[in-house]
Protein backbone atom coordinates (compact mmCIF):
# COMPACT_ATOMS: atom_id res chain seq x y z
CA UNK A 1 0.00 0.00 0.00
CA UNK A 2 1.13 3.54 -0.86
CA UNK A 3 0.52 6.14 1.44
CA UNK A 4 -1.92 8.00 -0.80
CA UNK A 5 -4.45 4.87 -0.52
CA UNK A 6 -2.81 4.61 3.25
CA UNK A 7 -4.13 8.58 3.48
CA UNK A 8 -8.00 7.32 2.26
CA UNK A 9 -8.47 4.57 4.58
CA UNK A 10 -7.17 6.64 7.62
CA UNK A 11 -9.47 9.55 6.45
CA UNK A 12 -12.37 7.43 5.92
CA UNK A 13 -12.59 7.06 2.28
CA UNK A 14 -15.69 5.57 1.31
CA UNK A 15 -17.68 6.15 4.05
CA UNK A 16 -19.24 9.76 3.36
CA UNK A 17 -19.97 11.40 0.26
CA UNK A 18 -20.35 14.81 -0.85
CA UNK A 19 -24.42 16.04 -0.02
CA UNK A 20 -23.43 18.79 -2.47
CA UNK A 21 -20.95 19.13 -5.04
CA UNK A 22 -17.40 21.63 -3.56
CA UNK A 23 -17.71 25.45 -5.13
CA UNK A 24 -15.80 25.31 -7.98
CA UNK A 25 -16.53 21.94 -9.13
CA UNK A 26 -20.10 22.18 -10.66
CA UNK A 27 -22.03 23.32 -7.63
CA UNK A 28 -23.38 25.86 -5.35
CA UNK A 29 -23.49 25.86 -1.66
CA UNK A 30 -21.06 22.76 -0.56
CA UNK A 31 -21.33 20.41 2.39
CA UNK A 32 -19.81 17.15 3.47
CA UNK A 33 -22.05 15.01 5.17
CA UNK A 34 -20.71 13.55 8.08
CA UNK A 35 -17.10 15.10 7.41
CA UNK A 36 -15.76 15.03 10.66
CA UNK A 37 -17.76 12.74 12.80
CA UNK A 38 -15.53 11.09 15.29
CA UNK A 39 -12.42 9.75 15.31
CA UNK A 40 -11.79 6.09 13.55
CA UNK A 41 -12.66 5.23 17.60
CA UNK A 42 -11.98 1.61 16.46
CA UNK A 43 -8.68 2.34 14.38
CA UNK A 44 -5.14 3.86 13.99
CA UNK A 45 -6.98 7.39 13.86
CA UNK A 46 -8.81 6.70 17.29
CA UNK A 47 -5.65 5.61 18.66
CA UNK A 48 -3.72 8.92 17.59
CA UNK A 49 -6.15 11.05 18.81
CA UNK A 50 -6.89 8.83 21.96
CA UNK A 51 -9.90 8.83 23.99
CA UNK A 52 -10.32 12.08 24.87
CA UNK A 53 -11.13 13.17 21.45
CA UNK A 54 -13.40 10.15 20.78
CA UNK A 55 -15.85 11.08 23.58
CA UNK A 56 -15.81 14.43 22.51
CA UNK A 57 -17.26 13.52 19.40
CA UNK A 58 -19.80 10.95 21.03
CA UNK A 59 -17.73 7.82 20.21
CA UNK A 60 -18.54 7.39 16.29
CA UNK A 61 -16.80 7.02 13.96
CA UNK A 62 -14.77 9.24 11.81
CA UNK A 63 -16.30 9.61 8.28
CA UNK A 64 -14.15 12.47 6.68
CA UNK A 65 -14.93 10.78 3.41
CA UNK A 66 -11.42 10.56 2.17
CA UNK A 67 -8.91 12.71 0.78
CA UNK A 68 -11.03 13.91 -1.42
CA UNK A 69 -13.41 15.40 1.21
CA UNK A 70 -10.36 17.02 2.40
CA UNK A 71 -8.68 18.55 -0.65
CA UNK A 72 -12.67 20.02 -1.59
CA UNK A 73 -12.95 21.75 1.77
CA UNK A 74 -9.02 23.00 1.42
CA UNK A 75 -10.06 24.25 -1.99
CA UNK A 76 -13.15 26.10 -1.09
CA UNK A 77 -11.62 27.77 1.69
CA UNK A 78 -8.18 28.84 -0.50
CA UNK A 79 -11.05 30.22 -3.27
CA UNK A 80 -12.90 31.87 -0.81
CA UNK A 81 -9.45 33.63 0.78
CA UNK A 82 -8.40 34.57 -2.75
CA UNK A 83 -11.97 35.99 -3.67
CA UNK A 84 -11.50 38.46 -0.90
CA UNK A 85 -8.17 39.91 -1.66
CA UNK A 86 -9.67 40.55 -5.32
CA UNK A 87 -12.37 42.30 -3.23
CA UNK A 88 -10.53 44.19 -1.30
CA UNK A 89 -8.40 45.73 -3.86
CA UNK A 90 -5.46 43.07 -3.71
CA UNK A 91 -3.59 41.88 -6.18
CA UNK A 92 -4.90 38.08 -6.18
CA UNK A 93 -2.45 35.07 -6.61
CA UNK A 94 -3.00 32.46 -9.41
CA UNK A 95 -6.23 31.06 -9.00
CA UNK A 96 -5.59 27.08 -7.32
CA UNK A 97 -7.37 24.58 -9.93
CA UNK A 98 -8.84 21.71 -7.50
CA UNK A 99 -6.10 19.51 -9.35
CA UNK A 100 -3.58 21.04 -6.82
CA UNK A 101 -5.15 19.75 -3.79
CA UNK A 102 -5.58 15.79 -2.68
CA UNK A 103 -6.18 13.82 -4.71
CA UNK A 104 -5.93 14.44 -8.11
CA UNK A 105 -4.18 12.96 -8.18
CA UNK A 106 -1.47 12.86 -5.21
CA UNK A 107 2.23 12.78 -5.41
CA UNK A 108 3.60 10.81 -2.19
CA UNK A 109 5.17 14.01 -1.37
CA UNK A 110 1.66 15.49 -1.05
CA UNK A 111 0.31 13.08 0.96
CA UNK A 112 3.28 12.27 3.43
CA UNK A 113 3.13 16.07 3.85
CA UNK A 114 -1.02 15.58 4.79
CA UNK A 115 -0.27 12.27 6.99
CA UNK A 116 2.87 14.26 8.73
CA UNK A 117 0.76 16.92 9.80
CA UNK A 118 -1.94 15.07 10.95
CA UNK A 119 0.11 12.44 13.13
CA UNK A 120 2.06 15.36 14.49
CA UNK A 121 -1.86 17.53 15.64
CA UNK A 122 -2.54 13.99 17.03
CA UNK A 123 0.17 14.14 18.87
CA UNK A 124 -0.45 17.50 20.61
CA UNK A 125 -1.64 16.85 23.80
CA UNK A 126 1.68 14.66 24.29
CA UNK A 127 -1.06 11.44 25.07
CA UNK A 128 1.09 8.93 22.68
CA UNK A 129 3.06 6.63 24.95
CA UNK A 130 5.38 3.44 24.86
CA UNK A 131 1.70 1.41 25.21
CA UNK A 132 -0.23 3.19 22.10
CA UNK A 133 2.87 3.42 20.07
CA UNK A 134 2.44 -0.27 20.24
CA UNK A 135 -0.49 -0.76 19.54
CA UNK A 136 -0.67 1.87 16.43
CA UNK A 137 1.78 -0.42 15.11
CA UNK A 138 -0.10 -3.30 15.45
CA UNK A 139 -3.06 -1.48 13.64
CA UNK A 140 -0.60 -0.48 10.87
CA UNK A 141 0.24 -3.96 10.49
CA UNK A 142 -3.01 -4.42 9.26
CA UNK A 143 -3.50 -1.74 7.07
CA UNK A 144 -0.12 -1.45 5.04
CA UNK A 145 1.74 -3.94 4.19
CA UNK A 146 5.00 -2.40 3.47
CA UNK A 147 7.67 -2.32 5.84
CA UNK A 148 9.24 0.94 5.01
CA UNK A 149 6.06 2.65 4.97
CA UNK A 150 4.90 1.05 8.85
CA UNK A 151 8.55 2.40 9.74
CA UNK A 152 8.49 6.01 8.78
CA UNK A 153 4.66 5.87 10.79
CA UNK A 154 6.34 4.63 13.47
CA UNK A 155 9.22 7.06 13.60
CA UNK A 156 6.87 10.18 12.58
CA UNK A 157 4.79 9.03 16.33
CA UNK A 158 7.81 9.11 17.84
CA UNK A 159 9.32 12.16 16.86
CA UNK A 160 9.48 15.03 18.69
CA UNK A 161 6.67 17.60 18.12
CA UNK A 162 8.53 20.41 16.04
CA UNK A 163 5.42 22.66 14.03
CA UNK A 164 8.77 24.07 12.44
CA UNK A 165 10.03 20.15 11.13
CA UNK A 166 6.32 19.73 10.13
CA UNK A 167 5.49 23.25 8.38
CA UNK A 168 9.23 22.04 6.23
CA UNK A 169 7.16 19.18 4.60
CA UNK A 170 5.17 21.53 2.41
CA UNK A 171 6.03 21.99 -0.74
CA UNK A 172 3.24 24.68 -1.85
CA UNK A 173 0.50 27.47 -0.42
CA UNK A 174 -1.90 24.78 -1.54
CA UNK A 175 -0.42 21.62 0.31
CA UNK A 176 0.27 24.07 3.59
CA UNK A 177 -3.66 24.79 3.57
CA UNK A 178 -4.40 21.30 3.52
CA UNK A 179 -1.57 20.33 6.03
CA UNK A 180 -3.13 23.02 8.18
CA UNK A 181 -7.39 21.90 7.39
CA UNK A 182 -6.21 18.39 9.05
CA UNK A 183 -4.42 19.18 12.00
CA UNK A 184 -7.70 21.91 13.01
CA UNK A 185 -9.85 18.90 12.32
CA UNK A 186 -7.45 16.54 14.34
CA UNK A 187 -6.83 19.29 17.63
CA UNK A 188 -9.38 20.14 20.63
CA UNK A 189 -9.14 23.92 19.96
CA UNK A 190 -10.59 24.76 23.42
CA UNK A 191 -7.39 22.64 25.07
CA UNK A 192 -4.14 25.61 25.81
CA UNK A 193 -1.73 22.93 24.22
CA UNK A 194 -3.05 21.90 21.51
CA UNK A 195 -4.20 25.92 20.40
CA UNK A 196 -0.67 26.79 21.05
CA UNK A 197 0.60 24.03 18.54
CA UNK A 198 -2.01 25.01 15.66
CA UNK A 199 -0.59 28.37 16.16
CA UNK A 200 3.04 27.80 15.72
CA UNK A 201 2.23 25.56 12.85
CA UNK A 202 0.38 28.18 10.98
CA UNK A 203 3.26 30.57 11.61
CA UNK A 204 5.60 27.75 10.82
CA UNK A 205 3.29 27.30 7.42
CA UNK A 206 3.59 30.94 6.26
CA UNK A 207 -0.44 30.90 5.96
CA UNK A 208 -1.97 34.23 5.80
CA UNK A 209 -4.66 34.83 8.78
CA UNK A 210 -7.33 35.31 6.17
CA UNK A 211 -6.52 32.09 4.82
CA UNK A 212 -6.28 30.78 8.25
CA UNK A 213 -9.18 31.63 9.60
CA UNK A 214 -11.21 30.67 6.23
CA UNK A 215 -9.56 27.13 6.81
CA UNK A 216 -10.80 27.01 10.68
CA UNK A 217 -14.06 28.10 9.13
CA UNK A 218 -14.24 24.80 7.06
CA UNK A 219 -13.03 22.73 9.69
CA UNK A 220 -15.83 24.12 12.02
CA UNK A 221 -18.75 23.66 9.44
CA UNK A 222 -17.38 20.13 8.52
CA UNK A 223 -17.24 19.08 12.46
CA UNK A 224 -20.99 20.94 12.91
CA UNK A 225 -22.16 18.65 9.88
CA UNK A 226 -22.15 15.55 11.46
Amino acid sequence: MNLNSLLDQLLGAGQSAPSNPPAGQGGGKPGYANFGTGMLAGGVLGLLLGDKRVRKFGGKALTYGGAAALGALAFRAYSNWQQQKAAAGAVPAPVAQPAQFLPAPASEDHSRAVLKALIAAAKSDGHIDARERGLIEQKLATLADDPALRSWIDAEVARPLDPTEVAAAAGSMEVASEMYLVSVLAVDAESFMERAYLDALATQLKLPAELRMQLETEAKQALAAG
